[in-house]
């Protein structure tokens, strides 16, 4: 995935600006390791490698999955380009739609904020933490041991998997990470002529829409480990943003919307935040937490 996505996002700078890119594979901490990713630490175990070979010179930028981006800034590094958001969406792989599985059916995630929104759409299904690629999963599908398996849209477009998919959640079913569907382009904060020219990738919607996600996510001191979600609609002078906080055995939520200026996305995210705690998210966390 990281390899697809990295490569789409060269192509498209060399589009733009003619530049050559290479890709250097880095692998890291929170690819290689078994454990779930909420008792890894939360979204650094998969940028912290790349952060500390972009400080040292040793690549020039490097392309993450916005998702799995810590809301804390390095000041050694900018966030130089959020490219065009794909689908943000969560689908369901398999045979059958999240409706036709018959109860019991064993539903594999790796995601504590999938898991909760899916017990609120189907409490009586059983739902089974997984790690592994795009690949790993989905062979748990079709060799049987599992009945489906939910994964992000855009990235199984991405790997022109989505023919695989039974059905996508739309953002009333599910809410997505935080960033989910974007990608994020960073490099060092003191290289202004490459900051310029990643910046030829950046899309302004995106950019708005993210922030406020990810600061309703920072305001809630939550990792993606944490079952938040948040999505954003820019019409291009307004912002529509999402978020809930769902308890881990789906029995309680909280869901709040706001719309507020563009100018303004990420103290509407934060706003959205204090209200959500002020409703019990945070004890809702908290549970989690435990």
């Amino acid at each position: 995935m990281a390899t697809t996505q990295s490569q789409q996002v060269a192509d498209r700078l060399t589009e733009l600006t003619g530049r050559g890119v290479d890709l250097v594979g880095i692998t890291t901490f929170g690819d290689v390791s078994k454990a779930q990713l909420s008792q890894l630490g939360g979204t650094g175990v998969f940028v912290s490698e790349l952060r500390e070979k972009l400080a040292a010179d040793e690549i020039d930028f490097a392309v993450h999955s916005l998702k799995d981006l810590p809301t804390t800034p390095d000041p050694r590094l900018v966030l130089a380009a959020i490219p065009l958001r794909d689908d943000p969406r969560d689908a369901l792989v398999g045979s059958r739609k999240l409706a036709d599985l018959a109860p019991g059916s064993r539903v594999g995630t790796g995601s504590p904020r999938r898991i909760a929104q899916l017990r609120l759409l189907r409490p009586d299904l059983d739902y089974v933490p997984i790690r592994g690629n795009a690949d790993t999963r989905i062979g748990k599908v079709t060799s049987g041991e599992l009945d489906g398996v939910v994964l992000a849209a855009a990235g199984l477009a991405r790997l022109r998997r989505d023919d695989e998919i039974a059905n996508f959640f739309d953002t009333d079913e599910m809410l997505p990470a935080p960033g989910q569907g974007a990608l994020a382009v960073e490099c060092r904060a003191d290289r202004p002529e490459l900051i310029k020219l990643l910046s030829t990738l950046d899309d302004a919607r995106t950019r708005d829409a993210v922030i406020a996600e990810r600061a309703v996510l920072a305001a809630l001191e939550a990792g993606c480990s944490a079952p938040v979600g948040a999505y954003a609609v820019d019409d291009g002078h307004t912002l529509t943003l999402t978020a809930t906080v769902v308890s881990i055995d789906g029995a309680a939520a909280v869901r709040k919307s706001t719309t507020g200026p563009i100018s303004s996305a990420m103290e509407l995210g934060r706003e959205l935040a204090a209200t959500m705690i002020a409703e019990g998210a945070g004890q809702l966390m908290g549970e989690q937490a435990h």
